[in-house]
């Protein structure tokens, strides 16, 4: 009989970010204009009401002309110019993997050119090449909220049919570039926030279109018919690739027992396993169809769309950091979902639940049967440096021992889980609020919300405790 005593001897502890959170440089290098370019930080909203929210094609014009607003995005932590550093930085942990995005932008900077920008190209070259020297698994995410802005002003985002092609073009370029050197690929980040990260995301102006919810659905299956054609070129040419799809887990509890609370929860959640069920079981299911029914929503399938979506993924990447919980009236009212008052939140209003982990890592793995890779986990939080300069955050400590120890549970049970990788493990521009000091990093950088500061990198608490858990391969948690 086969036991499982713990993580696999290649298990894959990392650390994410993504281009846009952490590069800066958003002129250099042939690079184009983004949506992230212009998402502001605002200092006049309560912490735990700072979400992207839906943008208008006047905003968009209006924020490429403004010089006075704060785009923290535009200049990250300057990544771009200090990736060799950083990374040593992070390999001083015991890293034997990193995951990060590619700029869109950087490739085509319009998103329709017919060639790509060698440029940057050229940057992902140095940068890839920097990880592999380092001894670290490059996981690549080929779209993390980094859209060309002209998608959105001269097409209408992915609610236009032409991006399939578009986005296609784009992975086509990057597999054949890479396909030696990087392993695994993520295609779209947390492809199942179509709502507060939609623009973000799908970038829909929302007056472009007459029904927003309606488009936003359109907008996703046109994105994972390109997600399973990109797919479906990577097996037929590179078959030694491994492709993932990646949603951020948002499975809510049933506020109660009533039936009416669980069946109300169950349903909200069938459209939250909507993605994986299409992505990784190859075919819209059932319920999507009644869901659109009864909300009058029509989506338009392409000729051969439902053969291309047979093009399923390898395995399935999640982001987990926090639960919540939902019930028949909440449901009804559209809040869908809301927090859960038997555990506690950081000062975002984000519900900090560990267990939740085991308990979610075990149910898609009960009905994908697919391995998991958990691709962003950690705490957001307010950083104190002290006057000698050390950062002592057991906070983050506390929160993370308490994820790796559930997860380890996890695989316990039989879950196949194969890599951890830790958000933002050098502190970067939060994707949510646009703010740096809602900090996730085992590596502190001295700047503020406007850009102003020393960028100095200096080693938290947290950045000794996690080479010790890397060192044991997740069994010294202490």
């Amino acid at each position: 009989m086969k036991q499982i005593k713990g993580f696999k001897k290649d298990f894959l502890w990392g650390g994410a970010v993504a281009a846009n959170q952490c590069e800066g440089a958003w002129q250099e290098g042939g690079k184009g204009w983004s949506v992230a370019d212009i998402l502001q930080f605002r200092n006049d909203i309560p912490l735990n009401k700072k979400y992207n929210e839906e943008t208008s094609t006047d905003y968009i014009k209006e924020a490429m002309q403004d010089d006075k607003g704060v785009f923290p995005k535009r200049w990250g932590i300057d990544f771009y110019h200090t990736y060799k550093d950083d990374l040593k930085l992070l390999k001083g942990m015991g890293l034997n993997s990193f995951r990060t995005s590619i700029a869109w932008t950087r490739i085509f900077p319009n998103g329709d050119e017919l060639e790509p920008n060698e440029e940057g190209l050229k940057f992902y070259d140095n940068l890839i090449d920097e990880i592999i020297a380092l001894d670290m698994e490059p996981v690549i995410t080929i779209s993390h909220y980094e859209m060309p802005l002209n998608l959105t002003l001269n097409y209408t985002g992915w609610y236009s049919r032409e991006l399939i092609d578009f986005f296609v073009r784009y992975c086509e370029v990057l597999f054949d570039r890479y396909s030696s050197k990087v392993k695994y690929w993520i295609v779209v980040n947390q492809i199942n926030l179509i709502v507060h990260e939609s623009f973000n995301h799908l970038g829909i102006a929302e007056d472009k279109v007459e029904n927003l919810l309606e488009a936003k659905y359109q907008g996703v299956h046109n994105e994972m018919v390109a997600s399973a054609k990109a797919t479906k070129y990577a097996r037929e040419h590179y078959p030694d690739l491994h492709i993932g799809m990646m949603f951020t887990d948002a499975i809510s509890y049933p506020a109660t027992c009533k039936p009416e609370d669980v069946l109300a929860n169950y349903r909200r959640n069938q459209m939250e396993y909507f993605y994986g069920d299409v992505l990784m079981r190859g075919e819209y299911p059932g319920y999507a169809f009644r869901f659109f029914e009864e909300k009058g929503i029509h989506v338009e399938f392409g000729e051969n769309d439902e053969d291309i979506l047979k093009n399923t993924a390898d395995f399935m990447a999640i982001s987990y950091y926090l639960t919540r919980i939902a019930d028949a009236e909440s449901v009804k009212q559209k809040k869908t979902a809301y927090d859960n008052p038997f555990i506690q939140a950081n000062a975002w209003g984000w519900g900090i639940d560990p267990i939740g982990l085991r308990t979610k890592l075990n149910m898609y793995w009960d009905r994908y049967h697919m391995p998991i890779m958990i691709a962003e986990n950690g705490l957001g939080h307010f950083d104190e440096v002290e006057k000698d300069g050390s950062i002592h955050d057991d906070y983050r400590i506390d929160y993370l021992r308490d994820h790796v120890e559930q997860m380890r549970e996890a695989v316990l049970d039989g879950v196949d889980v194969f890599g951890y990788f830790p958000w933002g493990p050098i502190d970067i521009i939060s994707c949510t609020s646009s703010e740096i000091t809602k900090r996730y990093g085992f590596i502190y950088v001295d700047m503020d919300d406007y850009g102003k500061g020393s960028g100095k990198r200096s080693i938290k608490d947290s950045y000794t405790w996690y080479k010790k858990v890397i060192a044991s391969n997740g069994e010294d948690l202490s």
